[in-house]
């Protein structure tokens, strides 16, 4: 099933189950303080999560005498603490700080890295600043923006009491932030070790997330873009109320098809594989199986996001689940209208829903 994430850090309600083309050439993860090498000069790490998702891979890179470090952590004591067993042993020394994107657990201790070792950040511009906003609750990435936004697609008092207790988790969980970064745009190349990095850029889940190919090591470090088991969170909000996200997230996921088949997949969740090429058509079969669903639901009566959200997650949610998976489900409504087959109607309640606008199967209608 779909993958849901807090304040742009990432908990699964449920999985996309997996018949492997998939290859996952290591059986274990790494011990918590623990780096692992998975390719010459690439260590992994693996920092626990306070969700239904427990975890976080890290990447480090060798880069001569020194190391880049892709990725964070939330930034809490016991994250630090882990790090610090990371760094102990040897003269430890990091070069720079990537970040593939905003959300907390990938940026949380970017500051205190950056700081601790007099490293610079390197991410791109949409992402830092999109981080700053979300730290401040600025330009609409608030708490009360995003159950303003929910109200208007169904939320009930009830889920609404709860998920406004949440205040602002990105703060939270993103203690401080850096005052400046170096920016990575699409297509930059990184050196690092000798090695070159590309950047590729995705779009979607985040603003700008970027992900990084070494053609030298036949690796990419994927982040949050390409997943072995869960689909990443794709979500409306209210910045962008009437985006078309989930369009942007399949676009992009086209570009690890240009990858080699055989490419090493370091994804930020999940065991590092084999196989991009078939999980990028498990991800599409994946979304247009649920679309369809949606579709067909909305043929009778007009449904709201929140009516549907059952549909989409077959499970008990709780309220960190149940922010995202509303905005996920919102995603997906507003593609299928963006696509012509859905038609949104407002109702005498202020409410927005979701009807047919005509009759055929998805993929029929999306080709039309």
């Amino acid at each position: 099933m779909l993958h849901c994430g807090d304040n742009g850090d990432d908990s699964s309600p449920s999985l996309v189950a997996v018949t492997s083309p998939l290859q996952f050439p290591f059986r274990e993860p790494p011990a918590p303080g623990r780096a692992l090498e998975v390719a010459p000069g690439v260590r992994w790490v693996r920092m626990p999560l306070p969700f239904a998702l427990d975890h976080i891979n890290l990447w480090l890179l060798e880069d001569g005498g020194a190391w880049t470090l892709v990725d964070c952590g939330i930034g809490n004591p016991e994250t630090r603490a882990l790090w610090e067993r990371v760094f102990a042993g040897e003269k430890f020394e990091v070069s720079r700080v990537l970040a593939t994107h905003c959300h907390p657990d990938h940026a949380g201790n970017a500051a205190w890295l950056t700081t601790r070792f007099g490293a610079p950040l390197w991410m791109a511009q949409a992402e830092y600043l999109t981080a700053h906003a979300m730290r401040d609750s600025a330009a609409g990435y608030s708490a009360d923006a995003m159950l303003a936004l929910y109200r208007r697609h169904g939320l009930d008092d009830a889920r609404h009491a709860v998920m406004a207790k949440r205040g602002n988790s990105y703060r939270r969980l993103v203690p401080e932030l850096p005052q400046s970064y170096c920016r990575l745009m699409p297509g930059d190349a990184v050196t690092i070790g000798g090695r070159r990095w590309r950047a590729i850029v995705g779009y979607g889940h985040a603003p700008e997330h970027l992900s990084f190919h070494c053609e030298a090591l036949n690796v990419v470090i994927s982040g949050d873009m390409l997943l072995p088991k869960i689909s990443t969170n794709v979500s409306v909000w209210p910045v962008d109320p009437e985006g078309d996200p989930l369009r942007l997230f399949l676009d992009s996921i086209r570009a690890y098809r240009e990858l080699p088949a055989d490419a090493l997949v370091l994804p930020s969740h999940g065991m590092p594989f084999r196989g991009a090429h078939a999980r990028v058509a498990q991800l599409e079969a994946h979304h247009d199986a649920r679309l369809g669903e949606l579709l067909e639901a909305c043929r009778g009566e007009a449904k709201s996001a929140n009516e549907l959200v059952a549909l989409l997650f077959r499970r008990e949610l709780d309220a960190h689940q149940l922010f995202f998976a509303l905005g996920e489900a919102i995603a997906h409504l507003n593609h299928l209208q963006h696509a012509g087959v859905l038609a949104r109607e407002a109702g005498a309640d202020g409410v927005a829903r979701f009807a047919a606008a005509k009759k055929g199967a998805w993929r029929t209608a999306l080709s039309a």
